[in-house]
């Protein structure tokens, strides 16, 4: 009887464990979200072995070391585990055996490796490895049993199987995030092209999928209070060789199911009130296994801009041949008198043509360099090589240049005798002075006075000439740096090259005019030499690549935008990511781990000043906003918010690269930081208070380091744990506050009346800015 009780007793004990498994099983694969799944199978792990302690740890497909997941551990435990300089030796010697481990003594164990143990060690231990088809996928640890046994050899077996299911419950997840993944990237590539695309079941005529560009055609088309899809009721296309279908007539259903295909077909798209747009047409039909047609692809190229273009071209043709028209009919007219009227002409006559000749031909000589340099500034090709350079130096050689030319004006410079050098390619700043000095010659009166003068500002020198002209309307300011509508309006090329050099040197230019007769001044910055930023712009030496391309986030609605963008980026040695959806900002920051975040102010239905706040990834990166607004207040606001720059449409791609690394150098080797007693040194990874160093733990410094970085903003615990611990899971509020703690004690910082680190009850910490002194 004792016998079969005893059975009976183990074969309940049996089927509860089974059962046991078998929940565990099912609660690991209800989800494919591969962070629950992680969670889960320590969480099922502690629970069929009643363990106290859970860890689980993956490794990638390469081998590398994944995520990691605690269980059952305080705070300062974590701490122990986080700060123990031989937890990854610790944790390779576990990925290398061949099979599961149990310990009565784990502390013993690591003894032995010649490894000191952390107090947080347990005694008893039950380390299980997870393969899928022979492929490690990572292990997972268990310590110190609820009743302080030793793990059993039936916890052992069953976290055997467990694990077997575990391994394919993670490698489920891990492609289901991978296909998501792709999916995404897919979608996110048809949707930003520039080319809009349909997708239409070719039964019903019903649109299956539309991207952006494809609904901004269909917008221009659609009638205001009408849905989109009528369209496709009332739409007529007249095609390249005259023919005209009418899809009120011919539904499009009917044009569908042909199986027609269409390659780069010229089809103007029509609507009954008169509006229409020229388009370039692809049709590509998608047949099911019976040869059906299933579906049509329809890809739509709308050729306004294409004709915009070709009306620029010949615009700008145009004023080319006027340009040069000018002093090419003067060569000529000198020649041919010189060559038929030479006998009645005196040597101060011929003296004068010979004169026109030479002037007039170096005037076609400076155009034609205009022209390449305007060629230059629109591939992105145009380079400077700027150096530390004496300001004065540079106008001199401009004022002497425009005096030997023949310049009538006189030249008044008021430089400051402490202004410091400025970094700048000599030669090209000297052009950019010509020109303005030129374009002030030819806008004032012959007895006026042109004036050039100098200030810092901030990290920048900006240089004003100033003119007493026929001055500006106010209209006209912000177009007169543009190649085509400055050109137009009689300011010649030259403005903007200057624009374009100025930009390629990390500066910027603008001009000012109280209005027409009162003068215009235009002024340029420059880097000042030895600040931070001021070789921003510099080429890498020929040659030399960098050891892995510099990951930058693009973000906007604009398709073609996000092409030009993402071409000059790459051409500029960067591996650009373009997106045009802000709601997927946060999961790209964290899975791409770009170094800047390029981004548009206005998105639909997000305000990027709004975003920066809403999405705490941005906190952590560089964010330059690209806007056609320019006014000062918006520029201001985006700044306070935290932007590390602010370009205006249009731009060139030379200004792009050029502000790009500028905001990449400030962000990666910033200026030490002072506060009252306190120094950081950054570069050094050096602390001081009263000129005594300060000895910090790694993880001490970093959190240091992020607060002075980000002085006068109140960083949130989460910000915190992301920015400084990785954002690991199990960690929380309470590890930050430990070493907060240890840095105050270290620093010399009472929490009751800090000097340097505040808290923000219930959000974070914040460290005190310049101007809260």
């Amino acid at each position: 009887m004792s016998e079969s009780g005893d059975l009976k007793r183990e074969n309940e004990a049996l089927r509860a464990r089974i059962a046991t498994l078998n929940a565990a099983i099912l609660k690991i694969n209800a989800s494919l979200d591969l962070d629950t799944v992680l969670g889960e199978v320590v969480e099922s792990a502690r629970a069929l072995t009643s363990a106290r302690w859970g860890v689980i740890a993956t490794v990638d497909e390469t081998g590398a070391p994944g995520d990691f997941v605690f269980l059952g551990f305080t705070p300062e435990e974590q701490l122990e585990l986080y700060t123990w300089p031989e937890h990854a030796r610790l944790f390779e010697h576990f990925r290398g055996l061949p099979g599961p481990l149990r310990l009565d003594d784990l502390s013993a164990y690591v003894r032995a490796l010649g490894i000191e143990p952390v107090p947080a060690f347990s005694r008893t231990f039950q380390g299980t490895p997870m393969r899928h088809h022979g492929v490690d996928v990572g292990s997972f640890f268990l310590a110190d049993k609820a009743d302080g046994e030793a793990f059993s050899d039936e916890d052992e077996e069953v976290l055997t199987l467990f694990a077997s299911q575990a391994a394919a419950a993670i490698v489920n997840a891990r492609t289901h995030r991978d296909e998501r993944h792709a999916r995404a990237d897919l979608e996110a590539l048809v949707d930003t092209s520039p080319v809009g695309v349909l997708v239409l079941d070719a039964t019903s005529g019903r649109v299956l999928s539309v991207n952006r560009e494809a609904r901004r055609i269909g917008e221009s088309l659609r009638t205001p209070g009408h849905p989109s899809e009528q369209l496709l009721e009332v739409m007529s296309l007249r095609l390249a060789d005259g023919r005209e279908i009418s899809l009120s007539e011919f539904p499009i259903a009917e044009q569908l199911n042909t199986g027609e295909t269409l390659r780069a077909e010229e089809v103007v798209l029509s609507v009954p009130d008169g509006r229409s747009i020229r388009t370039l047409i692809n049709v590509t039909p998608i047949r099911a296994e019976g040869r059906d047609v299933r579906s049509v692809v329809v890809t739509l190229q709308d050729l306004a801009p294409l004709d915009e273009i070709e009306r620029l071209r010949t615009e700008f043709l145009g004023l080319v041949g006027h340009e040069l028209r000018e002093p090419l009919a003067a060569i000529r007219g000198s020649a041919v008198t010189l060559l038929e009227d030479a006998a009645a002409l005196d040597p101060a006559e011929m003296r004068e043509f010979h004169r026109i000749i030479v002037e007039q031909s170096g005037h076609m000589r400076g155009l034609i360099g205009d022209l390449l340099d305007a060629g230059r500034l629109d591939s992105g090709t145009l380079s400077v090589s700027p150096e530390p350079s004496e300001l004065a130096e540079l106008v001199e050689r401009a004022r002497n240049t425009f005096g030997g030319g023949g310049g009538r004006q006189g030249i008044l410079v008021d430089l400051p005798v402490d202004l410091p050098r400025a970094m700048a390619d000599r030669r090209r700043i000297v052009q950019v002075l010509n020109n303005l000095l030129a374009n002030a010659a030819r806008h004032a009166p012959e007895s006026s006075s042109i004036r050039v003068s100098a200030v810092r500002e901030d990290a920048l020198v900006a240089v004003s000439i100033a003119d007493e002209g026929r001055g500006i309307a106010p209209e006209l300011l912000s177009h007169i740096f543009d190649k085509h509508a400055g050109a137009t309006a009689g300011y010649g090329l030259g403005l903007a090259i200057c624009k374009g050099l100025v930009e390629a040197h990390g500066g910027r230019i603008r001009a000012q005019s109280d209005g027409p007769g009162r003068g215009t001044t235009v002024t340029f910055t420059l880097p000042v030499a030895g600040e931070p930023g001021a070789e921003a712009a510099t080429e890498p030496p020929p040659g030399r690549q960098p050891a892995e391309k510099k990951r930058i986030l693009v973000v906007d609605d604009d398709p073609r935008m996000l092409r030009s963008v993402r071409d000059t980026l790459a051409g500029a040695g960067y591996a650009p990511l373009v997106t045009g959806e802000p709601g997927d900002l946060a999961q790209i920051i964290r899975s791409e781990k770009p170094r800047l975040v390029l981004r548009d102010l206005v998105l639909p239905g997000r305000n990027g000043i709004e975003l920066m706040e809403s999405v705490p990834e941005l906190s952590d990166l560089p964010v330059i906003f690209i806007s056609g607004y320019g006014r000062d207040e918006t520029v201001a606001a985006a700044l306070e918010a935290g932007a590390a720059d602010y370009i205006v449409k249009p731009f060139s791609p030379t200004e792009l690269v050029a502000r790009v690394r500028a905001a990449l150098r400030r962000h990666e080797a910033p200026e030490p930081f002072t506060l009252g007693a306190l120094a950081i040194d950054y570069d050094r990874r050096r602390v001081t208070v009263e000129d005594e160093p300060v000895t910090l733990t790694a993880t001490e410094f970093e959190l240091l380091r992020v607060l002075a970085l980000n002085a006068g903003r109140v960083l949130t615990y989460d910000t915190l744990l992301r920015r400084v611990w990785g954002s690991r899971n199990g960690a929380d509020a309470n590890l930050v506050r430990i070493f907060v703690r240890n840095l105050r004690l270290k620093l010399g910082d009472d929490a009751a009346s800090p000097t340097y680190v505040f808290n923000e009850r219930g959000v974070g910490y914040r460290m005190v800015g310049p101007g809260d002194e």
